[in-house]
């Protein structure tokens, strides 16, 4: 179950990370070209939340149900070891405040008054949970996992 669990998470990683370049480069765009703000920039910023929302109830069900990494970390602290630092508390904190933060810019995108504002809430808000993601993946780790 754990190598499924992990497995799936490493693949969601990339849809994560493309969906949200992807809505970000169509922000910017949008924003340059001061074009409207359609049906299809609204699906992009909706579908990149539910891509980033799976990704960290996957990440969770790992880290509260599975990871063998996790479960020392809770029990014995991280031992100066970087990796179970990492996975036990760095991890987890930067992704769900990525996952957050990415939430809170939607939601004020979807509000926003003018197309202008909603492609600029979307980017910027975007950009920064882009950074968070980046800082927190582990680069250390294989790139795909198998099934």
């Amino acid at each position: 179950m754990y190598a499924l669990f992990l497995a799936l998470h490493s693949f969601f990683r990339w849809l994560v990370l493309i969906s949200l370049l992807y809505t970000m480069l169509s922000s910017l765009q949008g924003l340059i070209s001061k074009r409207p703000y359609n049906k299809r920039d609204n699906l992009a910023r909706t579908l990149t939340g539910a891509i980033a929302h799976t990704q960290l109830l996957i990440g969770f069900t790992l880290y509260f149900l599975l990871s063998p990494v996790v479960k020392h970390f809770i029990q014995n602290g991280s031992g100066g070891e970087y990796q179970i630092w990492f996975f036990g508390l760095y991890h987890i904190a930067l992704m769900f405040i990525a996952v957050v933060v990415m939430t809170i810019g939607g939601s004020l995108a979807k509000r926003a008054p003018t197309d202008r504002a909603k492609f600029k809430t979307t980017l910027i808000y975007f950009s920064v949970a882009l950074a968070l993601i980046l800082l927190a993946i582990p680069w250390f780790r294989p790139y795909f996992r198998n099934f």
